[in-house]
This record gives C-alpha cells, structure tokens and sequence, in this order.
C-alpha cells in the first residue's frame, strides 16, 4: 500500500461515523457479502457512507492492509474496525451491533 492510499483510507475512516467499503454501491452491491452488510445497515436505520473498491485498486488492496483483514466488505464506526460479514452479521443477530450504532445513530438524528 502506498502513502498515498494509506492516507486516503485513514482519512475516509476518520471522517465518516459509520463506514463500510465494500464492492458497488449500496445500491447496487456486486457481492452477496456486501448485499448482506447493506441489508444489516438498512435494517438498522442507520446512516452510512460506503466506499466501492472496484473502483480504485489502491483502496481494494490498501483497505486490507490497513485493518490486517483480508476481505471485503469491511465495517468502521467511529473510526475504529468492527469486521466484515460475517462478524456485522453475528453481531446484529446479538443485539450488539444496534447497541454499537446507537449513539452514532443519535448524533445523526440531533
């Protein structure tokens, strides 16, 4: 990953509260994983950017390296790794990941 894509991503991380770089859009996933993840979040009204990227091989290979996980689609909150999927998916059927998105969800809405 160069300096440059590593400064790119860490700035998307710490610029967007809720953060998932995936494959297509949320409108149009290219994936069944990153349709999962989209599906998670809408379920949760919660508000996201999402990064697709197939659009930049910098972002397609740096995103790995930056978080040390080797698949996409790949969650962030506040800045801070949360997982893929699969995790995303573990997470919501526990509660957790709605009591994770909570306060981000609060702040959107005040």
């Amino acid at each position: 990953m160069t300096d440059t894509d590593q400064a790119r991503i860490d700035g998307l991380v710490k610029a967007n509260p809720v953060l998932l770089f995936m494959k297509g859009s949320p409108l149009f996933p290219q994936c069944g994983f990153s349709s999962r993840a989209v599906a998670i979040l809408n379920h949760l009204d919660v508000a996201f950017e999402s990064v697709d990227v197939l659009q930049d091989q910098g972002v397609r290979q740096g995103i790995k390296a930056y978080s040390d996980w080797p698949t996409i689609p790949q969650l962030y909150v506040n800045g801070e790794f949360v997982g893929g999927s699969d995790i995303m998916m573990e997470m919501y059927e526990s509660g957790e990941l709605a009591e994770l998105l909570q306060p981000v969800n609060a702040a959107s809405i005040s």
